[in-house]
């Protein structure tokens, strides 16, 4: 299932809204500026997933996964290299990094940034569609990308699309990238699709 060029700008221009809000919660949160770009978007099948992303994402990753409800329903990712992740730690606490196995101040603070970088796009995805979504508590895990896509695989069989979305975070003089993974069903899919084309009409 591929996306119309005009699907694709439509989509891309939602989940910037939803970083929009997602980096001015973060400032507030953090006292610091902070921007959030999404330079690129790739929709493909769950099974290819792991072809866009391991070139880009080294042994293990830290990762924030929830899993949210309602018409539109699936897993969502955000995905961090651990070098990213302690970095992204350090700049927006002031705290020197440490392995992130032993770092507690790192996974709250990353789970944190998940919960509001996946709740931003999905909040926005569900303003679209004008219906609820619930979400699941966030859990941040620490494995490779293979185990991630694994427990994904297994765990909701009537997923099958995974959208990847290149967010690239710039504050403090610094900029680092992360992958958001939303993964969804067919059925969510066409729904997402229908309602973007709907979108675009009210646009023109």
């Amino acid at each position: 299932m591929d996306l119309t060029p005009a699907q694709q700008d439509a989509l891309t221009e939602l989940i910037n809204i939803g970083f929009g809000r997602a980096a001015a919660s973060l400032s507030k949160l953090t006292g610091h500026r902070v921007q959030l770009e999404v330079p690129e978007i790739t929709m493909c099948p769950i099974e290819e997933m792991g072809t866009y992303l391991r070139p880009l994402v080294q042994n293990e990753v830290a990762s924030v996964h929830q899993i949210f409800s309602g018409p539109v329903e699936g897993d969502a990712l955000l995905v961090l290299d651990q070098n990213s992740a302690a970095i992204l730690k350090e700049l927006l606490t002031n705290e020197p990094a440490l392995p992130l196995e032993i770092d507690r101040s790192a996974r709250e603070v990353l789970t944190e940034i998940g919960n509001i970088l996946l709740n931003a796009c999905l909040g926005t995805f569900g303003n679209l569609l004008k219906v609820q979504v619930s979400f699941s508590v966030p859990h941040l895990s620490l494995e490779t990308l293979e185990g991630i896509m694994s427990s994904i695989a297994v765990g909701r069989q009537g997923l099958r699309y995974a959208l990847i979305v290149h967010a690239a975070f710039r504050l403090r003089d610094s900029s680092l990238t992360g992958y958001l993974v939303i993964v969804l069903g067919v059925a969510s899919i066409e729904r997402l699709i229908r309602a973007l084309e709907r979108w675009q009409t009210e646009q023109a």
